[in-house]
């Protein structure tokens, strides 16, 4: 461990004292370059450190001016500060043989009779370290634009697939073919763009998670099953893990999807055919470690690995591997969103990723999980059966239930259902999908709308929108009427989630649903809340 300068001091002039050769023993041992300087200013003397990177072209030899050890734009601000000036934030060495003297940051210990030591640290590892913040808080900035631009668009693709649900609703048993065939294609695109916005929060870290304790070998092995036929022929998939019982906190359909693209991303990066490596280990750091795209903090770690010998990255757009919508093979369709996905994914489960690459020597992705030592709660959960790629939106969405035949809900006597929606397209869709299925439904546009209604008729059952205006937002509204009646179950819709809808997910009577949804999902996932928490919402209106 490195001691500080100031317990140097005494040290070093108890040794200057002693002999001119014991310091300059005591330099030697230095690690970073060292140099000695008499009040005159010239050399005195230097260690290994110095002379490596100063190279054979500049031999330090007693008593060369100091100046000369210094590359000529460094010279001037090195003398003001050796007269007694300010510290030079940085400065850099003379040229080893024609090549770019090393830039070094100057620290200065005071010797008696005017002498000096100069400590000269590397000055790249510290650049290193502030650009890879500089680009954590860049791709922090992105997240959050992409965060609020998928909550508008959110509500946007809401209500046009509700629009065009309630125009094929409109149009009977019989429809004109063509026209039912134009509406098909209105509510797939919207499916589509309701798939990218998922993404988008992915990246943005706004998903709603189900962390859990999952076995990590058991689910790397188990995802490999469902790689291979994907992969091909032409790629070996090799599992290289480490003892078994190492345990993640994650949602376990996030971890699937993490495995896959990037299971995607090394089998387009190696068409001609190769290996890819699935590996798992440990990982102890005492300090923080340098990576791309941001420092790794030093911790107790689950690493994840994921090698390819494909055609690896070019150095010049590595910094930009996980901009939303970055993409580096356009012409195969892909979005961009793949490794941004997976990095937001990463991050909101508190890890990290750090990305290693060289044109023609593959890519080498490390994921970082916090390490815990608890038992497993139950087995994991299995991969599903379809998982979202950074390709998958260039597939046709899968024909969703018509919302005629969604599942009713079978409300009894009680209070009405109290409907929370400051978009009006949108709350007058939901309040229709929701009388057709029996709901007797009282709608407001904000909280204090809701609070005024809820005075008057107490709600059996609240669905509120999580982000509203005025001071009051979703969930402050469940908890408002859930002072009046803490049965009340209660489910919050939102483009995206909030660490408030993420902590309510364990209660049993409040539920989330995400934007868009269909007038299916809406009207199921009501009666679905209803059964759970034995809610009553009155009588079926006819």
């Amino acid at each position: 461990m490195a001691m500080p300068l100031r317990d140097l001091w005494p040290r070093w002039r108890a040794s200057l004292r002693r002999s001119p050769a014991a310091f300059q023993s005591l330099l030697a041992g230095l690690p970073e370059p060292a140099l000695w300087l008499d009040g005159a200013a010239r050399l005195r003397g230097g260690n290994a450190a110095l002379r490596a990177a100063l190279g054979p072209s500049l031999p330090l030899r007693t008593g060369t001016p100091i100046t000369l050890i210094f590359a000529p734009e460094s010279r001037a601000a090195l003398q003001q500060w050796l007269a007694g000036g300010p510290e030079p934030p940085e400065l850099r060495l003379a040229a080893p043989l024609g090549q770019p003297g090393l830039i070094v940051l100057p620290r200065r210990i005071a010797l008696p009779q005017g002498e000096a030591v100069l400590l000269l640290t590397d000055a790249a590892p510290r650049k290193a370290l502030a650009a890879q913040l500089a680009e954590s808080d860049r791709l922090q900035a992105l997240g959050g634009l992409a965060g609020g631009i998928a909550h508008d668009f959110n509500n946007l693709l809401s209500v046009v697939l509700g629009a065009a649900e309630e125009a094929r609703r409109h149009l009977g048993e019989n429809p004109d073919p063509a026209l039912a065939a134009e509406l098909e294609q209105v509510r797939q695109a919207a499916q589509r763009g309701a798939g990218l916005v998922r993404q988008l929060l992915a990246y943005a870290r706004q998903q709603v998670l189900e962390p859990r304790l999952v076995p990590l070998n058991t689910a790397v092995s188990e995802m490999a099953r469902m790689l291979r036929p994907l992969l091909g022929r032409a790629i070996a998939l090799e599992l290289v893990l480490d003892s078994p019982g190492r345990l993640v906190r994650i949602d376990p359909s996030q971890l699937d999807r993490v495995l896959m693209n990037l299971a995607m991303n090394a089998r387009q990066a190696m068409p001609e055919g190769g290996r890819l490596t699935l590996a798992t280990s440990r990982a102890l750091l005492l300090q923080p470690e340098p990576a791309m795209p941001e420092p790794i903090p030093a911790g107790r770690w689950t690493v994840l690995e994921v090698r390819d010998t494909g055609h690896g990255i070019p150095p010049e757009i590595l910094p930009r591997i996980f901009e939303p919508f970055f993409t580096s093979r356009p012409q195969q369709g892909g979005t961009g969103m793949g490794l941004a996905t997976v990095h937001g994914i990463v991050r909101q489960s508190g890890g990290y990723i750090a990305v290693e690459s060289r044109p023609g020597q593959g890519t080498r992705i490390r994921i970082l999980l916090p390490r815990t030592e608890a038992p497993a709660a139950g087995p994991p959960s299995p991969p599903a059966a379809s998982l979202p790629t950074d390709r998958a939106q260039a597939e046709p969405a899968q024909a969703e239930p018509d919302p005629a035949e969604a599942p009713m809900a079978a409300p009894a006597g009680g209070g009405p259902l109290l409907l929370v929606e400051d978009e009006v397209p949108l709350r007058r869709l939901a309040e229709r999908t929701l009388r057709r299925a029996g709901w007797p439904v009282l709608a407001a546009e904000d909280a204090e709308a809701a609070l005024a209604l809820a005075a008057e008729s107490p709600p059996a059952l609240l669905v509120s929108d999580v982000m509203m205006p005025g001071a009051m937002d979703g969930p402050a509204l469940a908890r408002a009427l859930r002072a009046r009646n803490p049965r009340l179950p209660v489910l919050l819709v939102s483009g995206y989630a909030p660490s408030v809808v993420e902590e309510g997910l364990s209660d049993q009577g409040l539920r989330f649903l995400a934007k868009p949804y269909t007038a299916a999902e809406l009207t199921a996932a009501v009666a679905d809340l209803a059964d759970v928490a034995g809610a009553s919402c009155g009588t079926p209106q006819s």
